[in-house]
């Protein structure tokens, strides 16, 4: 056998080109398919790193690369329940924009609203012998499924929340300085991860403050109503400072505000909305009555004068 060995190289030559020019198309498929996902939309970040954009008017199902459904999509809510068994943990993330609230259907039963600007990562499915661990960033309200052998933890931000079964709010972004738990139903133990023997326990009724400059958990009775309404729209502000209020008002309702009046940025207001009523405008007409400043608006730009 005779084997020309210049037509082979030849050959691998052009094989490595195609292989190349595959490469570099499948690559750049796969960059401007990432910059085409929209800032405005809810994201959900398989275990692979793909991610699936989820509209709150839609139906979808969450598949595998093997075909196997995980999920199921129904408008503003997604359901990992499923009687199929895994053996290892598979984590899934989905982050929410502003301006948009979305629910979660844990495997195990728990439901978790997450509000405007939040991330929670969390199993596929949660597996027997280890305890039922998410991850959160932003605010939450879970109402979780008893287990008195596998607990629920929350973690976010150097703060650990442990449950068996309850109903709890958490608010932990980035940008607000306290980390707070409000306790509905049950019971809940906060813990600081560098002091994880430290427990502090809240009672219904009660809401767990933590940051970074104290690392004292402080607990004061609270009237919970003011911190889980945002679920059905609400917006209530409490003795609420003008600058907290402007953050709030921009997760809501996804909108930039530009304040030039550093006069009030101090000044506490009383006042409740609902986002499903009323628009950032009706909202800003109102506090602008009392506090007598005036704004303009341009698109979702906000200046305040």
């Amino acid at each position: 056998i005779v084997i020309n060995w210049r037509k082979m190289l030849q050959y691998a030559a052009v094989l490595i080109c195609l292989l190349g020019l595959v490469y570099v198309f499948q690559y750049k498929n796969v960059k401007e398919t990432t910059i085409e996902v929209p800032s405005d939309a809810i994201q959900l970040v398989l275990e692979n790193g793909d991610i699936q954009v989820l509209n709150p008017n839609g139906e979808q199902q969450i598949i595998k690369k093997n075909g196997e459904v995980v999920a199921s999509q129904k408008e503003n809510e997604i359901n990992y329940r499923s009687d199929k068994a895994m053996n290892k943990l598979v984590y899934n993330e989905i982050k929410i924009p502003y301006g948009k609230t979305f629910k979660v259907m844990l495997s195990d039963g728990t439901s978790v609203n997450l509000n405007a600007g939040s991330s929670l990562k969390y199993p596929v499915q949660f597996i027997k012998g280890h305890n039922r661990e998410v991850v959160l960033e932003g605010e939450a309200f879970f109402d979780v499924e008893k287990d008195k052998i596998h607990p629920f933890i929350v973690k976010t931000r150097g703060i650990n929340v442990k449950v068996l079964g309850t109903k709890f709010n958490v608010s932990s972004y980035k940008e607000d300085s306290d980390i707070n738990t409000v306790l509905v139903e049950g019971s809940v133990s906060l813990s600081d991860v560098e002091n994880v023997d430290k427990k502090t326990m809240l009672v219904p009724g009660e809401k767990g403050s933590w940051n970074n400059k104290n690392t004292a958990i402080t607990v004061d009775k609270v009237d919970t109503r003011f911190y889980t309404e945002w679920i059905n729209g609400e917006i209530v502000f409490r003795k609420t400072a003008f600058r907290d209020i402007i953050i709030k008002l921009e997760r809501t309702y996804d909108v930039t505000i530009e304040n030039h009046r550093n006069d009030i940025l101090d000044k506490k207001f009383n006042a409740s909305f609902n986002k499903n009523i009323e628009s950032i405008d009706k909202v800003l007409e109102t506090m602008s009555k009392i506090q007598g400043f005036t704004y303009k608006k341009e698109g979702k730009h906000i200046k305040i004068y």
